[in-house]
């Protein structure tokens, strides 16, 4: 698989982590308020239209990476650009679009598979799997940002930890940082939140017409 789409998956798993606050079994009863109050945010919006700034960093390795995207969200739709690389899913099928390939692959996608990474799962994902607890709080550009520390239950899990930066005066997520054991550090830092926004009717559709001369891969 293209490394750039290895990349992409790998921050959509993160994006997600990033909007999916959270209802999962307390471990903290003040984290949990937060992280409530955080989903009752992200419910009542229509739709959320996000630009971030994504690092990657092991010092061990000396890696250092720094790349930007957008990403749209509706119910269990969204849009994906990032890395030059865009992936639609219209709630149904998945495309993901290479213009560096010439490459669009297509695949269903089994919302009642747990592994399956949507939008549709992102106020359920920490229904189990993690321990979670208050951590430290900062001032960060004059706002307040208290993180959530999430700890995986799972030995096999390759993350130490994951720190969830919310913003306590507007109950919105700052950044989402994911630390592993093998020393790689992952940032995904919001920009621009915004919400309830006009969208195309077509925002979330695929049009082959648009890619004449694209490679389709029906994955199935």
């Amino acid at each position: 698989m293209n490394k750039t789409i290895i990349k992409m998956n790998k921050f959509l798993s993160i994006a997600l982590l990033l909007f999916v606050s959270l209802t999962a079994n307390a471990q903290d009863k003040k984290a949990k308020e937060l992280l409530d109050d955080v989903t009752e945010k992200i419910k009542s919006y229509k739709n959320i239209v996000i630009d971030f700034k994504y690092t990657l960093n092991n010092a061990k390795e000396n890696i250092n990476q720094e790349s930007k995207g957008n990403v749209t969200l509706e119910g269990n739709k969204y849009v994906l650009n990032f890395m030059g690389v865009t992936k639609i899913y219209d709630g149904k099928k998945s495309y993901t679009i290479n213009p560096e390939d010439e490459e669009v692959t297509i695949s269903s996608v089994n919302d009642k598979d747990d592994k399956a990474i949507t939008p549709a799962k992102m106020l359920t994902f920490f229904n189990s799997g993690y321990k979670y607890s208050m951590d430290i709080s900062q001032n960060i550009k004059g706002r307040k940002i208290q993180y959530i520390k999430l700890i995986p239950n799972s030995a096999k899990d390759q993350r130490k930890e994951v720190l969830l930066g919310i913003d306590v005066q507007t109950k919105t997520i700052y950044n989402l940082i994911e630390v592993g054991k093998n020393g790689t550090k992952t940032t995904l830092t919001v920009n621009s939140f915004k919400t309830n926004q006009p969208l195309s009717k077509n925002q979330f559709t695929f049009v082959a017409s648009k890619y004449p001369n694209y490679y389709i891969n029906k994955l199935d």
